[in-house]
């Protein structure tokens, strides 16, 4: 028990005085992970309109992919990539292997099938509703795909904050791409993860303790605005 008391008086310490190396841990987290996340939203909100527009020969097996992709694990992506970046690899001329854009990558391989999925789901039912009007109005299925996203905006963001709610929590993928080296890749969830094996849970825990809230607040804005898709829409519809 003393030391379960300790640890929290450390933890709390570290975070009312603002250590300089756990704020550093969390600045470079938050910035792998929105850097990620940013990407894989800017490709994948796109991609799944589409998929929700268009009729294709395959199109069903992309859709599958996607959304088997969603348990992709980590570890593997991790795998992938370092073989890929190694020196021996076909990418390994980058030098990007152990470092942040090497996270980003990871993280961005994980967060896209997310954002893809979840953005196919919404987008179908938002243009079974809408598509005949657009189509009408004369916008062809390509142009249709901005609107479709600017009318499913609280659906779209919430895709996007779930692929942020992954990345920000991921562990596997970048500890073998980055390396967890100090100062340099590691994150709040490598850091937690070494601090813990090396007995410094008081570091651990304030690392864990910022994780906790910055996940709670991802999920509490999800559904909020789930909940305001709810609302809006029925009155939309009218």
């Amino acid at each position: 028990m003393p030391d379960i008391l300790n640890s929290i008086r450390v933890a709390f310490g570290l975070l009312v005085g603002f250590d300089t190396t756990l704020l550093h841990v969390v600045v470079l987290s938050l910035t792998v992970s929105l850097s990620a996340s940013g990407a894989a939203t800017v490709c994948g909100l796109p991609l799944g309109a589409a998929l929700a527009v268009f009729r294709f020969r395959g199109r069903h097996l992309v859709i599958l992919l996607a959304n088997a992709l969603l348990g992709l694990p980590p570890v593997v992506v991790g795998l992938g990539l370092y073989l890929l970046l190694s020196r021996s690899g076909p990418f390994g001329r980058l030098g990007i292997l152990f470092t942040p854009t090497a996270m980003i990558v990871a993280q961005f391989m994980l967060v896209l099938p997310i954002v893809v999925a979840l953005s196919h789901r919404a987008m179908v039912g938002i243009w079974r509703d809408y598509g005949d009007d657009l189509l009408v109005s004369g916008a062809s299925r390509f142009r249709a795909i901005p609107h479709l996203l600017s009318i499913g905006r609280l659906e779209a963001l919430t895709a996007s904050l779930a692929g942020f709610g992954r990345s920000v929590s991921e562990v596997g993928a970048i500890l073998i791409v980055g390396g967890n080296i100090a100062g340099y890749t590691r994150t709040m969830t490598t850091a937690i993860m070494l601090e813990t094996s090396e007995g410094h849970l008081g570091f651990a825990l304030a690392l864990g303790l910022v994780l906790i809230v910055i996940s709670i607040a991802v999920n509490a804005c999800a559904f909020g605005i789930e909940a305001r898709a709810r609302r809006v829409t029925p009155r939309e519809a009218a």
